[in-house]
């Protein structure tokens, strides 16, 4: 009887530290999106990145017409 009694509280010691480290993955990979994001929205706002998209806009635009 306590045999069984000790591998089912091994059982859930296992099963709740599983828990936490789902928990901490989402955590760094939504760190790590919001990182990328804000690196993105760096380039993205840079004068040369807002001019090439601007003139490939323009381009496009005008291509029709």
């Amino acid at each position: 009887m306590t045999t069984r009694f000790i591998r089912a509280i091994r059982r859930l010691s296992r099963i709740s530290r599983e828990d936490g480290m789902t928990t901490a993955e989402y955590a760094v990979g939504t760190l790590a999106a919001v990182a990328f994001a804000v690196v993105l929205m760096a380039v993205v706002r840079s004068d040369a990145v807002q001019s090439a998209l601007t003139s490939i806009i323009t381009t496009a635009l005008n291509s029709g017409s």
